[in-house]
């Protein structure tokens, strides 16, 4: 009898395993669409719309590879030429793995120099706006002396680009930072890792930030949201709002049964049920990048309790390594972190749209006062058939009073 109640749960277990893992293969590597965005292909803007400004979104680059066959880098490139000065490059943190840029004398320091000095090179030849921000591993992976890291990768990239606002939020600080970026468009910049660092992290004017108590941060980001309601409001930072992936608590079956392929992609050492231990950890504590982290947890319950009152913005963000679209109480959280390396995203939930592929999304804002996204992809697989194809596109709205006076920022 003792028997029975072994085997059959096993069995079971592998049978569901087994099923689960099936239903990935089928949809890994290939876009899923929310039943009312299938036919999002028929949707274009009006024809007599007029580009007025582009955002294109590169998050988590640190990875690109720097001789010239990159292929995401190649489709920012046909961006750019195409855009021209009317649009802005954002990369949105994670610009250096593993660790940001070191001291001259680790041994990291040259592949960061070369890497950093590649997306410089492209981005001083663009005509148009280019800003930096920071993420986790900007920080030394988030670990101590991530500051000095991340002050000594903005000191080059300012001194290289001559632009004070090419590095954004300065010095480190949380922000918020807003820009006009035209009439009827705003964006606005948070430093999202400074509430999930450890160790020192900069607070005060003695450390060119603007207040002393972070609660001051929240203050100023309120305003700037009811001040411009009238306009789109892009709100660009590192760490996403809603995720599908690893850090919204979303693992495959692979790392339920290879666990520590989490540490080298070649441990293939079968754990069932022991291997779940370490993604239920994750899911209910979460490490510091993750969302489930009580630090990440609290900065995202608040940051939500004050979009939730608007209905004009746009929360963009990297992290997790793929094209991410939620719509949630008409404002729209988007992640574009799939610019150097992919990494699984689960279908379904509140997303109409996600894919595992490299590439970035665009935001276009027209005279009309359309306001659309696109997520242009790069092929990895037969799924998607040529180079810098739109895999997905949606309207976010019109702004109905484009007009706005730079004071209101």
């Amino acid at each position: 009898m003792l028997l029975y109640f072994l085997i059959i749960p096993t069995v079971l277990f592998l049978v569901f395993g087994l099923f689960s893992y099936w239903q990935e293969l089928k949809y890994r590597n290939k876009p899923f669409y929310k039943l009312s965005d299938v036919g999002w292909r028929k949707c274009l803007p009006k024809p007599e719309a007029r580009l007025v400004h582009s955002i294109a979104f590169m998050g988590d680059v640190g990875y690109v590879a720097t001789d010239g066959t990159d292929p995401v880098m190649r489709l920012l490139e046909e961006w750019q030429q195409n855009t021209g000065p009317d649009g802005s490059v954002l990369f949105l943190g994670d610009n250096l793995y593993p660790v940001g840029m070191p001291a001259e004398t680790h041994r990291h320091y040259p592949a960061a120099k070369e890497r950093l000095d590649f997306l410089l090179g492209q981005m001083g030849a663009y005509a148009g706006r280019k800003i930096f921000l920071s993420g986790n591993h900007d920080w030394n992976k988030g670990r101590a002396k991530g500051l000095e890291y991340v002050l000594r990768q903005e000191k080059y990239v300012v001194d290289t680009l001559q632009d004070e606002n090419s590095y954004l939020p300065r010095h480190g600080c949380p922000g918020p930072e807003a820009i006009q970026l035209a009439e009827g468009l705003l964006l606005v910049i948070i430093n999202t890792q400074w509430w999930v660092q450890r160790g020192e992290k900069p607070m005060g004017i003695g450390q060119g930030c603007p207040y002393d108590d972070i609660e001051e941060f929240f203050v100023r980001l309120n305003q700037i949201l009811r001040r411009n309601r009238h306009q789109r409001i892009v709100v660009a930072a590192h760490h996403p709002l809603y995720s599908n992936a690893l850090h919204g608590g979303k693992f495959t079956i692979k790392q339920h049964i290879f666990p520590l392929t989490a540490a080298h992609k070649r441990f293939y050492i079968p754990l069932p049920i022991f291997g779940s231990l370490y993604p239920f950890y994750r899911q209910l504590f979460g490490a510091y990048e993750d969302m489930s982290h009580r630090k990440y947890r609290k900065m995202r319950k608040r940051l939500l309790r004050i979009f939730h009152q608007y209905s004009n913005i746009v929360y963009v963000a990297g992290h997790d390594h793929n094209l991410q679209h939620f719509e949630v109480r008409d404002n729209h959280y988007i992640v574009s972190g799939s610019g150097s390396k992919t990494s699984f995203v689960k279908k379904g939930g509140k997303a109409t749209f996600t894919l595992e592929q490299r590439g970035f999304f665009v935001l276009n804002y027209y005279d009309t006062g359309e306001v659309w996204i696109e997520a242009l992809a790069v092929p990895e697989t037969e799924d998607v058939p040529k180079p810098g194809v739109v895999v997905f596109r949606k309207e976010l709205g019109t702004v109905l009073q484009p007009k706005v006076q730079a004071q209101q920022v």
